[in-house]
């Protein structure tokens, strides 16, 4: 079983992407980053950076005690190996996925959402912060769009960690103030990882915790004004 630690985020659906097409048994425990769970001491325990999502599988490979894993990157590299599934075995085929892997967890990633945050959550708008990050968001984009012409999915044929990781990103374009007719691989890549049933119900299952309220002043505060002073200050026996 993998206890998932979660909130519907796009990295947060990287991992209900792979379960739900993996189809291993798992279970949700909703991490309400609004509401400052990812702070509680129980959390910080199986995820350090106090950042979802994170996991606990009860079952490893080893048949050892059961084993955490934290962020996201990880969690789909661990999963992929635990269950030979969604990456290549072969050196080539391995290299390519994790590049690109990589290179959502470095940039894309990263990229997208200090634009949503200068964009949608910052408490003053700078026009230098949020054109500097709609068009490095953009580059992007273009970086994928040529890395799909010709293929299938982002390293080849097969459906890969790389899509997983890559889809939920992208599917937050509008955010982005990104226009998907400018990239038709990128679009036609997303529609059809969209179409597959597996993503559509990692998708659903995140629906009703977004139906919550959106995020307030002081859920603001919990998410974006934390330092190692104000954690260390929080922590039980301080």
């Amino acid at each position: 079983m993998i206890e998932l630690f979660y909130w519907p985020t796009p990295n947060g659906h990287k991992i209900t992407l792979f379960l739900e097409e993996a189809g291993l048994p798992y279970r949700i425990h909703p991490v309400d980053i609004s509401a400052g769970d990812q702070f509680k001491p129980e959390f910080l325990a199986i995820s350090p950076n106090n950042r979802m999502p994170a996991i606990v599988d009860t079952e490893p490979a080893d048949g050892g005690e059961p084993l955490s894993v934290f962020e996201s990157g990880a969690i789909l590299l661990y999963l992929a190996e635990k269950t030979g599934q969604f990456l290549p075995t072969d050196l080539r085929g391995r290299k390519t996925v994790l590049e690109w892997l990589f290179w959502q967890m470095g940039g894309l990633g990263p990229m997208a959402g200090q634009n949503h945050h200068f964009n949608r959550y910052a408490p003053e708008k700078i026009p230098y912060a949020i054109e500097r990050y709609i068009k490095e968001t953009n580059r992007l984009y273009g970086v994928l769009d040529r890395r799909l012409k010709g293929r299938a999915f982002i390293a080849g044929d097969a459906f890969t960690i790389a899509d997983m990781a890559c889809h939920p990103w992208i599917a937050l374009w509008q955010y982005q103030s990104q226009d998907l007719d400018q990239f038709p691989e990128v679009k036609r890549w997303f529609e059809a990882v969209m179409a597959r049933p597996a993503v559509a119900r990692a998708y659903e299952l995140g629906r009703d915790l977004s139906k919550r309220p959106a995020v307030t002043e002081e859920g603001k505060k919990i998410l974006f004004g934390q330092t190692a002073a104000t954690l260390a200050a929080n922590r039980p026996g301080n």
